[in-house]
């Protein structure tokens, strides 16, 4: 009796275990876009920490954080008196120079003009001592006087040459010490917004310190730091969704402008530089950022959950499907992985062949099974 029962037991467990059971399959979709998920920062392209290129005390301040600059505008001076008195010195070395050049030219002609003096008398005398009108002592002292008055203009001509290099040298200098004058003034190199102000009024300040921290305007743009497995399919040029944390329920777009082309050796992440085409009319560096960049719009695909797929390694795994009324298991490849998890099949499969979407226990490759579907996106 006892063996009956048990029998009659074990025969329905198996009739219930082999009945049909129901799967819910894959059905084709289109217009899919592929979205990658990236976290990061709002960032500047152009961030800029000025300062002067020599050190004093700050004397003026002209720009503070949040001000709006143009180039060119001055924003800080330096003490001026100590330059300036050497921009003077050099000044008056520069009129002595040109003075002492004008006063060599001068002594040059008077040279040349004796010169040409002394070579009228010399010739005047060696004719005469040929005519024995003049004594030989009087014609040798006429040539070498006129031989004086060769090299005098010869020691002329060299003092030009020197007051001439003294003038250049003056000139050198007044250009030196303009310079240094100068830097002792700061502009903005560039159309900008002060986001930092580090110094203040009598700060004695070394050259390089930093006095303000700039950006340039409308340089706003995104860093995001996306996973390496997912970078492959980004490019310049895509569309960007992104949420700011501050502002969660505005929307926001942009575009890829630029793909790091070195990854972090840490965190295996990429860098990817996103320039917005609505920024907020107030951006804060640094702030987070969830971007969500479209990789790729599917016209025509079958997906299928990741967690349906075994084995998966990021280029194929077996799915379950339903081929003839019954369960089994196929080898397929992937491509694309949506931002909600799922995998794009691109092999071709069979006439008739329904690739499982979810995977129960109760699996097991011959079972029988009937198809459940849902509505085609």
């Amino acid at each position: 009796m006892a063996a009956g029962v048990m029998a009659a037991v074990m025969l329905g467990l198996a009739i219930y275990g082999n009945r049909p059971i129901s799967v819910q399959v894959a059905l084709v979709e289109r217009n899919v876009p592929v979205r990658v998920f990236g976290l990061g920062t709002v960032e500047a392209r152009v961030l800029s920490r000025i300062g002067f290129e020599v050190g004093a005390a700050l004397a003026e301040l002209h720009a503070d954080h949040g001000d709006r600059v143009t180039k060119g505008q001055v924003l800080a001076r330096l003490s001026l008196g100590e330059q300036e008195a050497k921009v003077a010195k050099a000044r008056a070395a520069l009129e002595i120079a040109t003075v002492n050049i004008t006063r060599a030219e001068a002594n040059l002609e008077k040279s040349r003009a004796v010169l040409a003096q002394k070579q009228e008398a010399n010739r005047r005398k060696q004719t005469l001592v040929g005519r024995d009108i003049v004594s030989q002592q009087v014609a040798e002292e006429a040539a070498r006087d006129e031989a004086v008055a060769k090299a005098d203009v010869v020691v002329a001509e060299s003092e030009i040459a020197s007051a001439r290099a003294q003038l250049t040298d003056a000139k050198a200098q007044v250009q030196f010490e303009e310079t240094l004058l100068r830097h002792r003034t700061l502009v903005a190199p560039y159309d900008a917004i002060v986001i930092e102000r580090h110094k203040e009024l009598g700060t004695v300040v070394k050259a390089g310190d930093p006095i303000f921290t700039l950006i340039a305007a409308g340089s706003y743009w995104g860093l995001a730091y996306v996973d390496e497995a997912r970078a492959g399919y980004i490019q310049e040029g895509q569309r960007v969704d992104a949420r700011l944390r501050s502002r969660p329920q505005d929307a926001f777009t942009g575009q890829v402008v630029r793909v790091g082309l070195e990854s972090d050796r840490v965190t295996e992440e990429r860098r990817v530089y996103i320039k917005g085409d609505n920024p907020p009319p107030r951006v804060f560096l640094g702030e987070q950022v969830e971007f969500l960049i479209t990789v790729a719009q599917l016209d025509k695909a079958l997906l299928v959950p990741e967690a349906a797929v075994q084995g998966y390694n990021a280029r194929e795994g077996k799915v379950w499907t339903v081929e003839g009324g019954r369960l089994r298991q196929r080898l397929v490849k992937f491509r694309h992985r949506t931002e909600d998890a799922r995998l794009e099949i691109v092999d071709a499969l069979p006439e008739g062949v329904r690739v499982v979407t979810r995977v129960e226990s109760s699996f097991r490759d011959g079972r029988a099974a009937s198809v459940s579907e849902g509505k085609a996106k």
